[in-house]
Order: structure tokens, then C-alpha cells, then sequence
């Protein structure tokens, strides 16, 4: 069966999808108004609900963004390009399952730049084929998610700010999942939120966010950067530059409403949000990682981890990672020289990239899963490290930023002009079939009672004396294998040395 139509019933209104290879598709539902005109910079507003069936056929449209370095950065092509972007995706096997199914709602990252729900690798047909439901979702992106101004804050009482408007978007989409999974099929007491990069960092500030519990009830985090999220007082001052650069001198906040949604995207860099959540508004009232540092996030089950070769992210940003191995040689020469004898490495290039590595993503992991023992509740911690058989010459040094989702969404076979002249291969697909199936089982069995994950290798959950982490890959090869103490004496290192080393900047 293949686009054969079908009606289903949500709470504001009735649906029409497809069925897609004996898997139903909704596509470009909205979970709240658009956010235009008086609505922008506001809370997402409810959906009005509409008479007769509604087509779910077509993707939503994506928030404003550079639809090139979408292209080539982000996943694939994002669509159509407007303010009036919070629209989901879901995909379903069974809308009468005997058992309510799990269900998996994937956030897309792009720097809280560039994405969309809709892009090729996060297509959720082969995962829900194999027994969940899979929502992806679109949010408001760059300075329209994340903004702050003095004439913003005087619209509310002191200390109602928002400024994450893009988490925001996301919590509203959660709570869409609570009112309609229900009726595709899904448990809305098993709701499992993942995503990669800033989709990863988004898991981590819903974590602590005060205004998103008790709407998921586990998380998994794939690359999130150790990034400091945005003090308020800085974030204020931007917007005011950002104003002022788009002709605006003690600006209204009519007046910054009335700006062209599409001036915002081409800024220059230095008037940029940065890869980061605000931090002191009501959706984000602490920086996530001080709410993690203090074990104070919500209580539920986590994984997390990264990639080989997450240094290939920082290329984007123009940031020298050999420039880390410099700065240490020139301030911290003693660090250097224990550096080197933790990595076993001589080469400054090789060295650099896994020094910014490990300081930009694998510190993230560390602190994390050593907050989720603190606060009692269990937490897995992995590192990618396969290469497709056709890009090992390429991939000199491991598995790039965003390399592991087509296999966590085992979206081998989906387009990606990325890959055009190096396709993959029946081993890449079968090892995105082992490895995406421990995200299932994290999905449909993790309980923050949990010890271990089944699978081809069962996989304890993360304890200070174990400290065992799940490697995927070996110098990139197919392999899944379970190592203690990985990395363990690196990341302390790079976690006391972090002030002293380079910054990342955007």
C-alpha cells in the first residue's frame, strides 16, 4: 500500500493522511497559531480548531533561515520558508495498536539556525515501521526563537520575561503529544524526546526547563556542546544592537513586530544568537549546564553521547581546532604535556581536533551522566565512532558531527544530496539496524528503575565505578562493544582545564 488516504480525529480538528509502505503518515499538523503579526516574540498561542478534514499531506512550512547552508549543512532541502512555522509530523504503524505504543518526538538541530522536521534524514517511517510512533516537529529559529528586548520586557511583570521562544514552541508541541498521541496509536506515558546538536541541547534545557515536566518521560542527547547558554543581560543588549542595525533606535515592541521576518537571518555574525538557549527568562530560569552541575534536572532516565570526529562542526565556525594545542603550549605547558600522554598523540592537527572534541561535546556527557547518579536515575553514556564504507577516505579522523542519525533513524536509504557520489551500503544498513535498535529499546523499555538495556550487547547503565560507555564503531568499523572507563581521565582533565582553553565563538 502506498498514499492511500485516511482520516483520523485529533482534538481540534479531523485529519487526512497516507498510508506509506503499511505505515501511516500525517504530515505538517499545526500544534499552535501561527506565531505572526501581535503573536511574535509571544508564548504559542492554541490552534483554532477547524471544521470538516484537514489535508496532513504536505510538510509544514520551516522557520526563516538560510535555506543554503540548510542544504548544505543541515540535512537536505527545508521547504517552504515563513513565520507561521510550528507544524508536526507524525508517523504511525498501527492507529489501534493492542498495546499503546512508544512514541518518539525528535527535535532537529541546525544550530538553532537551519532544519526542519521534514528533512530526508529524519524521516520517521523506518522506525515507526518497527514499533513506535515518531513525531518530528519545526520551531521558530534564530533571533525569531530566541530574542530579548527592553521594550519586550516591558509588555509583561518583572520576572515573566520569555525569551526561549523556540523551547517554548517545542513544550507546545509536547503538549499536542499529550492531547492527540492517543489517537495515532501512541502512549502519552511513554513520551521519549531526542535530538542531535542543538535539537541534543534542547533535550538538556527541557530537562530543566520548571515548565516542561512531567510532558516526556525520558530523554536522549546525540552531540550537544558544553556551550555556556546566553546570560539574559547579554542576550538584552543584542537586541538592542539588532534593532538599531535594522533601523531601529528605542524601538517599540509594535515596531519590532512590524519588521520583515526575513531581515532577521542575513544579520551579520556578530549580531548572532550564538548556538544557545537564554538563560534567566521563565522557560529557562538557571543555565542548564549549573542546573546539571547541581544534579537538579528533572528525574528521568537519560542517554547521551557523541562522535569520533565532532571536531568537523567547529570547521563551520571558522574555529582553528590546532589553535587549542597553541594556545595550551603557550599558558599551560605542563597541561600540555600530560595532554599528550592521556592521548597518546604527537600530531597537533590529530591532537586539536580530539582535545576540542572532547572539551566541546564529551565534557557534555560526563557531566551529564554523573548528574544523572547523583540525582538517582539512571543514565547511558555512548560514543559514535562507524564510517560508511564508501567515506573512510574521506573521514580521516572519525565519524563527522550529524554522522550517526541516518543510522539512529535508520534513514540509510533516504535521499541526502550529501552523499550522492559515496551511497551507502547493505553493511552500513545493517549496522544502522543494530544501532538504532538500542535507541528503540531505550524508547520502549527505559525506566528511571532501569539498570541495563537489552540488546545484542546489554548495556549497563552508567555508575562512577563501572563507569562503562556503549561504543558504536571502532576506528570505524561496525562494531558495538561496552568499555570501561573510557576517555574517564581525559574528560576530568578537560573539564578543570575548560576556562583555560579556547572558547568556541560564533
Amino acid at each position: 500500500m502506498r498514499n492511500e488516504p485516511l482520516t483520523i480525529h485529533t482534538a481540534e480538528g479531523a485529519l487526512r493522511g497516507t498510508v506509506d509502505d503499511g505505515v501511516f503518515v500525517f504530515k505538517g499538523i499545526p500544534y499552535a497559531a501561527p506565531p505572526v503579526g501581535a503573536l511574535r516574540w509571544r508564548g504559542p498561542k492554541p490552534v483554532a480548531p477547524w471544521q470538516g478534514v484537514r489535508d496532513a499531506l504536505q510538510w509544514g512550512n520551516a522557520s526563516w533561515q538560510n535555506r543554503e547552508y540548510c542544504v548544505l549543512a543541515g540535512g537536505g532541502e527545508p521547504g517552504p520558508l515563513s513565520e507561521d512555522c510550528l507544524y508536526l509530523n507524525v508517523w504511525t504503524p498501527d492507529m489501534e495498536p493492542a498495546r499503546s505504543l512508544p512514541v518518539m518526538v525528535w527535535i532537529h538541530g541546525g544550530g538553532f539556525s537551519i532544519g526542519a522536521g521534514g528533512l530526508p534524514p529524519y524521516n520517521g517511517r523506518a522506525l515507526a515501521a518497527r514499533g513506535v510512533v515518531l513525531v518530528t516537529l519545526n520551531y521558530r529559529l534564530g533571533h525569531l526563537g530566541f530574542f530579548a528586548h527592553p521594550a519586550l520586557d516591558a509588555e509583561v511583570p518583572q520576572g515573566e520575561a520569555i525569551n526561549n521562544f523556540a523551547l517554548l514552541d517545542q513544550i507546545a508541541a509536547l503538549q499536542w503529544v499529550q492531547r492527540n498521541i492517543t489517537a495515532f496509536g501512541g502512549d502519552r506515558r511513554n513520551v521519549t524526546i531526542f535530538g542531535e546538536s542543538s535539537g541534543g541541547r534542547s533535550v538538556l534545557s527541557l530537562f530543566t526547563s520548571p515548565l516542561a515536566a512531567g510532558l516526556f518521560h525520558k530523554g536522549i542527547v546525540q552531540s550537544a556542546y558544553s556551550l555556556p547558554d546566553k546570560k539574559r543581560a547579554e542576550a538584552l543588549a543584542c537586541g538592542v544592537a539588532v534593532a538599531h542595525h535594522l533601523g531601529l533606535d528605542n524601538a517599540t515592541a509594535e515596531e519590532l513586530r512590524a519588521l520583515p521576518a526575513d531581515s532577521f537571518w542575513s544579520l551579520p555574525a556578530h549580531l548572532g544568537n550564538g548556538p544557545v538557549a537564554i538563560a534567566g527568562d521563565r522557560v529557562l530560569p538557571k543555565p542548564m549546564v549549573e542546573v546539571f552541575t547541581a544534579a537538579r534536572q528533572h528525574r528521568y532516565p537519560l542517554m547521551i553521547g557523541y562522535n569520533s570526529d565532532e571536531a568537523s562542526v567547529l570547521e563551520y565556525f571558522g574555529v582553528n581546532a590546532t589553535a587549542v594545542i597553541t594556545e595550551l603550549r603557550a599558558r599551560r605547558p605542563l597541561a600540555l604535556k600530560l595532554i599528550r600522554s592521556l592521548y597518546d598523540e604527537h600530531d597537533d592537527v590529530r591532537l586539536g581536533r580530539k582535545v576540542a572534541r572532547d572539551m566541546a561535546f564529551g565534557t557534555m556527557t560526563l557531566l551529564a551522566v554523573q548528574a544523572q547518579q547523583r540525582r538517582g536515575v539512571p543514565g547511558w553514556r555512548y560514543y559514535f565512532d562507524y564510517v560508511s564504507e564508501n567515506s573512510r577516505d574521506l573521514c580521516r579522523y572519525g565519524s563527522w558531527h550529524g554522522n550517526e542519525i541516518p543510522y539512529v533513524m535508520d534513514t540509510l536509504n533516504a535521499e541526502n544530496v550529501q552523499m550522492a557520489d559515496r551511497p551507502f551500503t547493505a553493511g552500513d544498513r545493517q549496522f544502522a539496524h543494530r544501532v538504532s535498535e538500542y535507541w528503540l529499546r531505550f524508547a520502549q523499555d527505559a525506566t528511571e528503575f532501569s539498570h541495563q538495556l537489552a540488546g545484542e550487547t546489554p548495556w549497563p547503565a552508567w555508575r562512577s565505578g563501572e563507569d562503562i560507555t556503549l561504543r558504536f564503531g571502532m576506528k570505524g568499523e561496525a562494531a558495538i562493544v561496552p568499555q570501561r572507563r573510557f576517555m574517564r581521565l581525559r574528560l576530568r582533565l578537560l573539564r578543570l582545564l575548560a576556562r583555560a582553553m579556547v572558547r568556541l565563538t560564533v
